[in-house]
């Protein structure tokens, strides 16, 4: 079975264009279908059997094309004909440039085009490293496109409705233009080909069938990307794109190289879902070695498993792909050996997860059973990130965005009957102190029992940011014998836990100076009391000051927004460090600011907004620096 991704922006048809494949030439099998994310298309084209893996447009759904690409022979990005939404396409281009692995452009709609297809592929190259070059161009009719010629073979094609293109003679009108667009055709793949270069430069006739076995060659070795046009709806360039994939597609054995660098692979999952009386459900392609049912796959052995299109069950050939069912150990992100299993590489791995909610469920009674049903979900979406935020303890969710967290809410309460709110994280505040105080502490009690006697001399002093915490003593003569210090020192953290506004005390260096003991009712619990309530007088006298997690930010954006970024930061209240052009990744810059933790549920959906979808972003921790209670009223 022969295996590939469609890609590409919301609304470009990638749908459509995945059905118009499948019923080239014989009725198409069944969709298996992940809801809102991915679909698995089987049909048969000329005696071969395929799979067209169609992802779901939006930044939210781009973290499910990682394991598609791994397990897939090629991609089609497909694309509006539209050079103003090329941009749209830009985090399309990136992702199938990290995966290394060969692609055609499919123009869809270009029946509809305004735009010269030219500048469609112009306005595309400017995100693209890998030179795209235009495989047909359109013929035109009052402005209209009503056909393509293919550059190769220099035959002309007339679009009709709903029906495969016709042959048709090439128009005189447009020789000049079909042999202008064929020799930079061959000029390009002549790059990659000593022996087309020679010809070219000789002036010689170059056959068709030359031209195709260079075109193969520079495609399965991701040298260039090749750009075909039609409509997927009227079904006009689908037999030629399909053809393309037919001969120019390498193999598996390609697939299972990109993923063999560091081990033995003989599968990869390439969808997962929860289904209601199976359970967890992954689509598995073996890449390697045949395997059916009970064969090891990551360490045990698999449990039932139906095959696609024309796969048996017990009898699955390298290339072929079934859907596992009860094999718990297989998730969603990771490439599969006999005996174990490793992540997939970088490039297939999903972008941070930046957008983050507390969730809780509507009954208490669901508490325990919602952690379990996280975790199973987690299994079959790698960009789902669970964690408890350590202000509220509440369970805390980095998502996608917001359809991600929609698509998540809706799943706990399909799949498991927990309905659950989200709320907004609460600021990850702390405090500090802005002055020195020194504070005498006695704590006695003599009623009921053994008698208890602490007394202490503390100093607690502000330290400079990022400094933490500090304990010191100067005592002398014994004062405080050597053994109760450490008591001391655990009693001023165990009130810093908790400053006077409900946060983490932090920045600040307490010194026990002084102190006095009794032989006989001095104890740990006595000078950790003494310890402990010290700082907390001293805290009370020193005041307050509020301090907020402030973020380095890295916002990937693609270059044409860059300018637009200034105003947005600045309204959060960010410092903004500077951009430059991102290393390696053609019509892309990365900003950096510093940004008040508190803004990054915002920064996601204005930066959404800013970006028409495109942009995303990665944090590090970076300082805390002081705060106003009116700066989180307003965030």
């Amino acid at each position: 079975m022969r295996v590939f991704t469609i890609l590409g922006p919301s609304q470009s048809g990638k749908s459509t264009l995945a059905t118009a494949l499948a019923n080239l030439d014989s009725a198409a099998g069944k969709r298996q279908e992940v809801a809102g994310v991915a679909a698995l298309q089987p049909f048969s084209f000329m005696g071969e059997d395929w799979a067209a893996i169609d992802i779901a447009g939006g930044a939210d759904n781009l973290a499910q094309a990682g394991p598609a690409l791994a397990a897939s022979d090629a991609a089609v990005l497909c694309v509006p004909a539209d050079a103003g939404a090329a941009v749209l396409s830009a985090p399309y281009l990136r992702k199938l440039e990290e995966a290394g692995i060969p692609a055609f452009l499919f123009v869809n709609r270009m029946d509809q085009a305004a735009d010269r297809v030219a500048e469609i592929v112009a306005a595309l190259q400017a995100y693209c490293s890998h030179n795209i070059i235009l495989r047909q161009v359109p013929i035109r009719e009052d402005g209209q496109v009503v056909g393509a010629v293919d550059l190769i073979s220099e035959r002309a094609w007339q679009y009709q409705e709903g029906k495969p293109s016709a042959l048709i003679e090439l128009p005189v009108a447009m020789y000049a233009r079909e042999q202008e667009a064929r020799t930079e055709l061959l000029e390009a793949l002549a790059d990659f080909d000593d022996t087309l270069l020679e010809e070219l430069i000789e002036d010689q006739k170059v056959m068709p069938e030359e031209v195709y076995d260079v075109a193969t060659k520079v495609l399965q070795h991701n040298d260039l990307v090749p750009a075909l046009m039609g409509s997927a709806e009227n079904k006009n360039g689908i037999l030629r794109l399909m053809k393309s994939l037919r001969h120019e597609a390498p193999d598996v054995g390609v697939a299972l190289e990109r993923l063999s660098q560091d081990g033995a692979v003989v599968a990869v999952g390439c969808m997962a879902d929860l289904v209601k009386h199976l359970g967890k459900t992954v689509m598995v392609r073996a890449l390697d070695i045949g395997m059916g049912n009970g064969a090891p796959v990551g360490g045990a052995a698999l449990g039932s498993l139906t095959g696609i299109g024309g796969a048996v069950n017990n009898a699955f050939q390298a290339g072929d792909i079934g859907q596992a069912v009860k094999s718990d150990h297989l998730n969603l992100g990771f490439a599969y050996g006999p005996e174990g299993a490793a992540p997939l590489p970088d490039w297939a791995q999903p972008r941070p997860s930046t957008f983050r909610r507390v969730i809780t469920p509507l009954n208490e009674r669901d508490d325990a059973r919602l952690s379990g049903a996280l975790e199973r979900l987690a299994e079959i979406d790698p960009a789902l990130v669970v964690g408890q935020d350590e202000a509220s303890g509440h369970l805390l969710l980095n998502l996608q965005g917001p359809l991600h967290m929609r698509r998540i809410k809706q799943a706990l309460k399909d799949e498991f009957g927990v309905e659950v709110e989200e709320g907004q994280v609460p600021p990850a505040l702390r405090e500090t102190i802005s002055k020195s105080v020194q504070i005498q502490y006695r704590h006695r009690k003599q009623s009921g029992g053994a008698g208890q006697f602490a007394d202490v001399v503390i100093e607690v002093k502000p330290l400079p940011r990022g400094s933490g915490f500090v304990f010191e003593e100067t005592v002398k003569g014994g004062a405080v014998p050597k053994n109760y210090i450490p008591s001391v020192e655990a009693g001023a953290r165990e009130a810093l836990a908790q400053g006077l506004n409900g946060h983490p005390v932090v920045d600040i260096c307490v010194t026990l100076k002084d102190g006095k003991h009794h032989s006989v009712d001095s104890s740990d619990y006595a000078f950790r009391t003494a310890g402990k309530n010290a700082v907390r007088e001293a805290l009370s006298e020193a005041g307050a000051v509020l301090l907020q997690p402030i973020m380095r930010v890295h916002i990937h954006v693609p270059s044409v927004f860059t300018g637009g970024l200034v105003p947005v930061v600045s309204g959060m209240k960010g410092q903004i460090l500077g951009f430059e052009a991102e290393d390696g990744v053609a019509g892309w810059d990365v900003f950096e600011t510093l940004l008040p933790m508190s803004a990054q549920d915002n920064l996601c959906n204005t930066l959404a907004s800013a970006t028409r979808g495109t942009g995303w972003f990665s944090t590090d921790f970076d300082h805390y620096e002081e705060a106003r209670r009116a700066d989180f009223a307003e965030a």
